[in-house]
């Protein structure tokens, strides 16, 4: 464990640039995560790993600005009615177990393996994940969206239909989100797996919300919504669970969570103008080209431990350069969308008053 601790103390320098680039990172992972709740760490991990923070620094960095801007999150969404509480603790509380038990896993890839194997891990685990439910999240709001049913009626899907019918004596609980009794023999190890992964990559919203959605049947505004609350549960026990062995980068984590909170109640604002599908579009959007900018230095990685012929110093960096390029347009074009379907939503929802307004003096 001292070796983890030494390792980590090699925190990155800051300038005015690094400064004002995490700040921005921080205001779109904070307006993204508004938007969909999940956290926005997709973002925020891979960014400060494109700027050579160490793949566990970044993880527990992000750990530590989540929970506070989570809890603002909810609060602000809670006022609009889109929180399910009983559900976000019922979750939480597993996903606290997930946690503690996905960064024990972190904290032995690193002692074993060094900081690339680390970094190899984070990013390998970026990839897989971000393709699987970037690429299921896409289309499923392109069928939506295809289908003519963008409407803020949404359809419950066959699982979780098959979820809600299935009576448990003992482990019923009913979700007002879901409208229905739900066994939290079911809820146990979607919020375990939402925390593990929380541990591993910074992101728990990966499985939260599409497991809310998907599994246990709930409408997308009220699944991403409770996901701030179980984040909340979530980065409170695995900040400390980092915090204990050093590798809390405490700056990093104010200057981000100081952008966060500027963008998460813009965001959380923006969920209240636009269609569910939306949301989803947004979600598998960033997912993607996140997923292109991590994919990129996985090679760097695996050459740092040998397990691919080694490549050259210029090659490394041109891959670097290009990842943060890619990492720049993901966040750009998550600003653009978020701000874009907001202002959309909202002129939609004005001419619909005016009209509305003309009517009645008719």
């Amino acid at each position: 464990m001292h070796e983890i601790v030494n390792a980590a103390a090699n925190f990155i320098n800051l300038d005015a640039m690094t400064i004002g680039y995490l700040f921005f990172v921080g205001f779109v992972g904070g307006l993204v995560s508004g938007f969909i709740g999940s956290g926005g760490a997709f973002v925020l991990t891979p960014a400060m790993m494109s700027l050579g923070v160490p793949g566990l620094v970044a993880v527990a960095s992000n750990m530590c600005h989540k929970f506070p801007k989570a809890l603002i999150g909810s609060i602000k969404r809670a006022k609009y009615g889109q929180v399910d509480v009983k559900l976000g603790i019922v979750l939480g509380i597993s996903a606290e177990a997930g946690v503690l038990y996905g960064a024990h896993i972190q904290e032995g890839i690193k002692k074993s393996f060094g900081e690339a194997g680390s970094n190899l891990y984070v990013s390998a685990a970026f990839v897989v994940i971000l393709a699987v439910v970037g690429g299921f999240v896409l289309l499923d709001a392109w069928k939506t969206y295809k289908s003519g049913n963008t409407s803020s009626e949404e359809k419950v899907t066959k699982l979780a239909r098959w979820v809600q019918s299935i009576n448990i004596p003992g482990t019923m609980v009913y979700f007002k989100s879901i409208n229905a009794r739900v066994s939290v023999l079911f809820t146990i190890p979607l919020g375990f797996a939402t925390g593990m992964l929380a541990a591993t990559i910074a992101v728990g919203g990966f499985i939260g919300v599409p497991s809310m959605i998907y599994v246990l049947g709930a409408p997308s505004l009220m699944a991403s919504a409770t996901e701030l609350v179980i984040a909340f549960v979530m980065g409170l026990g695995g900040s400390f669970k980092y915090a204990m062995h050093g590798l809390v980068d405490i700056r990093l984590a104010m200057i981000i969570l100081a952008g966060s909170l500027f963008g998460i109640q813009l965001g959380a604002m923006g969920t209240t103008y636009v269609k569910p599908y939306m949301i989803k579009v947004v979600m598998g959007t960033i997912m993607v080209i996140v997923l292109f900018s991590r994919a990129l230095m996985v090679p760097v990685y695996m050459s740092q431990l040998h397990l691919i012929n080694e490549i050259s110093a210029e090659s490394a960096k041109i891959l670097k350069n290009l990842s943060f390029g890619i990492m720049i347009l993901a966040l750009v074009l998550g600003a653009f969308i978020v701000l874009k379907a907001m202002w959309q939503g909202r002129r939609e929802e004005q001419l619909a008053t005016q009209e509305a307004l003309g009517h009645s003096k008719v």
